[in-house]
Formats: C-alpha cells, sequence, structure tokens
C-alpha cells in the first residue's frame, strides 16, 4: 500500500534528509515513525503524501508511483489520503462542522450528502454537541478530534499523522491516541510520526525508527526475523 524502495531525498541547500530508506506499510497496519527531530520523519511524510518527490528512487503509494505519476494522479491519490498536523490547520473563522463540510466540497461531494457525513464524523469523534462551535471555542484535544474528522470525510484507505498529539497534555493525548486505534481497528492504516517514545513503548504497534536520514530500526522487520530462525 505504502513502499519507499531505496529513497533519497536532497535540497540544494540544506543536504540530504533521508538516504537509502526502504519499507513497506501493508494494508491496515498502525505504524510509528519515531526519531529525534531532523532525523527525516517529516520528510518521508511530505513523500507520502507527494508533497515532495524524491531525488532518487521510488515512492509508491496504492500503486500510484513517484517515477511517472502526473498532476492528475497525485490530485486523486490525495483525496484518498487523510493527513493531520500537529498544529491543527483548522480554519479559524468556520465552525467544526464548516471544516469537515469545507473538505467534502472541494473533493466535489454531492450537497444534499454533506450534512449528514458531517454529523456522522462529528459524532465518530465524540464531539457531537460541538459542531456549532469554533476552532478558539475547543481545547486543543477537541481541535485535534475536529481535524481527524476533516481527514476521515473523504474515507481514506490511510491516515497520516504528523505529531497529532505534540500540542497537547497528557489527557488529550490518551484520548486522540485511543481515537486512532479505533480508526485504525475500522480498516484504515495509520502512518503516525511521534516523539512520544512511551506512547510507542505501551501500544506496542510496529514501529519505525530515522536517526540522521536514515532508517535504522523497523520492529517489523526485527519479528518477522525472529519468527523465521530455525529452531535448536
Amino acid at each position: 500500500m505504502i513502499r519507499f524502495s531505496r529513497v533519497t531525498k536532497s535540497y540544494p541547500r540544506t543536504g540530504t534528509a533521508i538516504a537509502d530508506v526502504s519499507f513497506h506499510v501493508g494494508k491496515g497496519e498502525f505504524v510509528f515513525l519515531t526519531g529525534p527531530s531532523g532525523s527525516g520523519k517529516s520528510t518521508i511524510l511530505k513523500l507520502t503524501y507527494f508533497e515532495e518527490q524524491p531525488s532518487d528512487g521510488e515512492v509508491r503509494v496504492s500503486g500510484v508511483s513517484s517515477t511517472v505519476a502526473t498532476r492528475k494522479d497525485v490530485s486523486l491519490l490525495r483525496r484518498r489520503l487523510g493527513i493531520v498536523f500537529q498544529d491543527f490547520r483548522l480554519l479559524e473563522d468556520r465552525t467544526a462542522e464548516a471544516n469537515i463540510a469545507f473538505a467534502l466540497e472541494v473533493t466535489g461531494a454531492p450537497r444534499s450528502s454533506i450534512a449528514s457525513k458531517v454529523s456522522q464524523l462529528l459524532t465518530r469523534v465524540g464531539l457531537g454537541s460541538k459542531a456549532t462551535s469554533y476552532p478558539r471555542e475547543l481545547s486543543g484535544g477537541e481541535q485535534q478530534r475536529v481535524a481527524i474528522a476533516r481527514a476521515l470525510a473523504n474515507d481514506p484507505f490511510v491516515l497520516i499523522a504528523d505529531e497529532p498529539t505534540g500540542n497537547l497534555d497528557e489527557r488529550a493525548t490518551r484520548g486522540i491516541f485511543q481515537l486512532l486505534r479505533e480508526i485504525n481497528a475500522a480498516g484504515t492504516a495509520v502512518l503516525m510520526a511521534t516523539h512520544d517514545l512511551e506512547l510507542v513503548r505501551r501500544a506496542e504497534f510496529r514501529t519505525l525508527e530515522m536517526n540522521r536520514g536514515q532508517l535504522v530500526f523497523d520492529s517489523g522487520e526485527s519479528m518477522r526475523a525472529h519468527m523465521t530462525e530455525p529452531l535448536l
């Protein structure tokens, strides 16, 4: 579903962001992407939703290849991805329901279906009573729930989350992570970048660890290697 094949990304001024990175995320997986600041996590996410193009190697997402994708291919792919950011990126002059409706409007959803879809999404993220609230009237955790509902508007096959709990306190972090787990349990894959190593340790999902632009650890590969070791 998501496949990086020997991917390198370099920038003219800052040099190599990631080097020779390969991994595969399968349908319905929940995968953490960890590593210190500057290790390449955000670059990997941007490559995944085709905001950036590799300098070398190939990124393939749901059959769309970075080596041959047209602008139209990328536009259609992004409609099938859900993307959540640390800073929420909500429209401050629109209510919670209007923020979610906007995501449906720009992708051409039938106007007659938008209101019911928005109501379902707000209920799903536990904010049915906050439909007419503006972002400034919501807590950080509630704003992130609206952002997640917006990301789910077009029924994505994968949710890409860039430090979604980075601006939240411990209680809100637990709530957002539980919501992401429920979304994953319903069949949506989740690729989540995070600095929260305690959260990673407690959850025991597959972990990809970046350091200085290189993939230095993949717990999924380690588990598979252990399972195939010969019995003595």
